[in-house]
């Protein structure tokens, strides 16, 4: 296997405060990676620096051979990177199919002539766009749910709709930020499901997850941070024995 996405000495520092201190891991092309570690372990931070979302005090993102430390976050979409949240961010107010179109966008070529004279060329891109998004919405489970408001989803079936916006931006590399995060017993089961099937899709999956039921069942490699730093790396039954882990996630009585 290629490596896609390779990390190298990652650092972020918020005031005085160490959020992410020299991480470095990669992740391999068509795996399914898991990003663990207590809360406040620097998980997120790390996921908004390879979005460029924040950038990083020193430290190298390489995605694809290529390197995207401090590229603007539309280029890193672009380049085939996308991501929901941990906080659900919808257009709350439009339709499922509006919010899942938000995400074809960065793949449609009509400027802005086209757009306002509603070309031939734009009307087609138009046409192609929606039946991607309906694709996308069928792939949840949610295509029923087309003109449904946002809001009025479910908690699961918002997040579900996170994901299908995410896919609707065509990446190579999903990331996942605490998807299973309201979801009950059935949902997370059928999410497992889903993220299988992402992968299917040939697309790289990078999630955090406090779920380790999940965690453990879907993730080939787990990436362990303890106050920003990376504690161990491998697969689920090398992590679930590891006595550091153990120690960080469960604590320890002193000797």
């Amino acid at each position: 296997m290629s490596t896609i996405l390779s990390l190298q000495n990652l650092i972020k520092t918020f005031g005085g405060l160490m959020a992410v201190a020299g991480v470095s891991f990669d992740v391999e092309d068509h795996s399914i990676v898991g990003l663990i570690g207590p809360n406040g372990a620097g998980k997120t931070t790390v996921f908004n620096l390879i979005t460029g979302n924040y950038r990083p005090d020193s430290g190298t993102v390489i995605f694809a051979r290529r390197g995207i430390t401090n590229m603007p976050t539309h280029k890193i979409v672009q380049l085939g990177i996308a991501r929901t949240f941990q906080t659900i961010r919808l257009f709350q107010e439009m339709s499922v199919l509006e919010n899942v179109l938000s995400g074809c966008h960065c793949r449609m070529r009509a400027g802005l002539f086209a757009s306002m004279f509603h070309t031939p060329g734009q009307r087609k891109e138009e046409r192609l766009a929606v039946q991607r998004a309906m694709r996308e919405l069928a792939f949840v489970g949610l295509d029923e749910q087309y003109t449904n408001l946002a809001k009025n989803l479910s908690y699961g079936n918002q997040r579900l709709l996170e994901i299908a916006r995410a896919l609707a931006t065509e990446p190579s590399f999903l990331i996942l930020d605490e998807p299973a995060g309201g979801m009950n017993t059935q949902e997370t089961q059928d999410l497992m499901g889903l993220i299988r099937a992402i992968r299917s899709r040939g697309i790289t999956v990078l999630l955090i997850e406090h779920d380790m039921h999940l965690v453990m069942e879907v993730c080939e490699k787990l990436v362990v941070l303890e106050y920003g730093a990376v504690i161990a790396e491998g697969g689920p039954e090398e992590i679930k024995t590891n006595p550091q882990v153990i120690k960080a996630y469960l604590g320890a009585e002193d000797d």
